[in-house]
């Protein structure tokens, strides 16, 4: 069953082939001040709809690219590489969704998993 999530304001819509059977939190610097709860696809789970003039991208180390909109300023979603004992795999690239961004969901029955960004990255 897909899920379906958007922005504040719409420009950005996303649809997601599955829910998430967990989300991640990640108190690393980025992660923390932003306030996501993040759910990770490959690439081919999520079909994304973007108007140009919404899509912002911001990556401080070119290895992470985080979408926001540039409209209303929702954080939406993260191109990012999988990663594999503490090292980032770029041939299985990776959708993080923020499933805050769900529309009709229950995030609450999720199981959330924490990550510890601030000192693993």
């Amino acid at each position: 069953m897909a899920i379906f999530a958007s922005c504040h304001c719409g420009a950005i819509k996303l649809e997601i082939s599955e829910a998430p059977e967990s989300v991640t939190v990640c108190n690393c610097t980025f992660c923390n001040k932003r306030g996501a709860l993040w759910a990770y696809y490959t690439p081919d789970q999520v079909k994304i709809s973007v108007k140009p003039e919404a899509d912002a991208i911001y990556s401080r180390n070119g290895m992470n690219k985080h979408h926001h909109c540039n409209v209303c300023g929702c954080g939406t979603f993260s191109e990012v590489p999988n990663w594999v004992d503490f090292k980032p795999d770029f041939e299985n690239p990776r959708v993080s969704v923020n499933v805050r961004l769900f529309d009709d969901f229950d995030i609450a029955s999720l199981r959330v998993d924490h990550i510890d960004g601030r000192n693993l990255w």
